[in-house]
């Protein structure tokens, strides 16, 4: 992953008449065969690829706030209007603070499509409500539930390295940007990705976990990774209730790195009550069956696709259409494939540096009407999308 960059100019984020680019075309990479166990299935519910008429990249915004923050890492779409939240905005986290040291952002921008960005929130570890073990740095885990609370994770860090990373928690803000409660422990140890979905008054948080005995093994493979379903009480303007953890998969590869801090079970997307995995070490995707109400772990759950166009997947989304999409860190390139296995359609979404795009992507986000992926690049801390010609 390009996390390692050039420290950007600590420059307010500002509007879209300084950054928005003319759209640029995303080539399109052949796409491979099957890939997992599915016959010849072309895409999920809608008969074609999502990705299909999508060819055009452009850039949003930067992501840059005021205080410098860089290495953009989660993005989810805003479905509701609550406070300073509106809807059809993105939320976006940063992990790294101005001086590009890894697991010490603090900050969350909220960029409109029209390319306007502003600060939406920046966590102080020290005036946090409760605990986060080794204090602040916003991974990828990002989700916006029901009345406007933000549930971000912070994999935090003394000085950028994964020698002093430590367990961290989930941090929840209000619809206006105020830390209201930390959740941690329980099996919270790196929070690095999430999805959630909500029934009435509940709300379940899938979480991968990337610090299991990570740090101990000194770079070697340590295949402790987890992904918790976190199961939430909403209580309208009070701060939800933690009411029961439970590890849904186990068993994932996860090391540290010099470049990437830590590679490990990274994006999570629900379709119906299977939880698929981006398994990043392992260069794969995988199913966890039953995710909503399993008592127990599936391990690292069946496989539904391995190799071919993955490089080391990242951020995953699950497409209108039921396709997964997934960005990989080792290329620039999107990959949709079907929940049968085969690989569809491929996307290059970055080709700068050498390798070509290698370490840009992380998070994305996916939204319709018109059909659409929203995606941040760490290359060149920004907000992107990828839409129609």
């Amino acid at each position: 992953m390009r996390l390692q960059l050039p420290r950007m100019a600590a420059l307010a984020v500002t509007t879209a008449a300084a950054l928005l680019v003319a759209g640029q075309a995303a080539s399109a990479v052949p796409a491979g065969g099957p890939g997992g166990p599915g016959g010849n299935d072309q895409s999920g519910r809608s008969g074609r690829p999502f990705l299909g008429p999508l060819h055009t990249v452009t850039t949003i915004a930067s992501t840059v706030p005021r205080n410098g923050d860089v290495n953009p890492y989660g993005t989810v779409v805003i479905d509701q209007d609550a406070g300073r939240l509106h809807r059809g905005n993105v939320l976006v986290s940063n992990f790294n603070n101005a001086a590009n040291e890894q697991g010490t952002g603090t900050t969350l921008v909220q960029v409109d499509p029209k390319g306007t960005a502003r600060q939406f929130a920046r966590v102080n570890p020290r005036r946090l409500p409760g605990a986060c073990p080794g204090g602040v740095g916003l991974t990828t885990a990002l989700s916006v539930l029901p009345g406007g609370w933000v549930v971000v994770g912070s994999l935090p860090t003394a000085d950028g390295t994964s020698a002093t990373a430590q367990a961290g928690c989930l941090i929840v803000l209000d619809s206006r940007g105020k830390v209201r409660e930390t959740l941690s422990g329980d099996g919270i140890n790196g929070p690095w990705d999430m999805t959630a979905t909500s029934r009435g008054d509940r709300a379940d948080l899938f979480v991968t976990n990337v610090l299991n005995g990570t740090v101990a093994g000194g770079g070697d493979v340590v295949r402790d990774g987890t992904v918790l379903r976190i199961s939430l009480q909403l209580r309208g303007d009070k701060p939800p209730v933690r009411v029961a953890t439970t590890t849904i998969g186990s068993g994932f590869a996860q090391k540290t790195d010099p470049a990437a801090l830590v590679i490990g079970p990274t994006g999570v997307g629900l379709r119906g009550t299977t939880l698929y995995v981006a398994d990043t070490v392992d260069n794969r995707i995988t199913a966890i069956p039953d995710a909503l109400d399993r008592s127990s772990s599936a391990g690292t759950g069946m496989v539904v696709t391995t190799d071919d166009n993955l490089n080391g997947p990242l951020g995953l989304a699950v497409a209108p259409n039921g396709n997964i999409l997934t960005v990989n860190s080792g290329d620039g390139n999107i990959v949709e494939t079907t929940p049968r296995g085969n690989q569809v359609a491929v996307r290059t979404l970055d080709s700068s540096g050498n390798p070509p795009g290698a370490g840009a992507l992380f998070g994305l986000a996916v939204a319709t009407r018109p059909d659409r992926v929203y995606f941040v690049d760490d290359a060149t801390n920004t907000l992107n999308l990828l839409s129609r010609p």
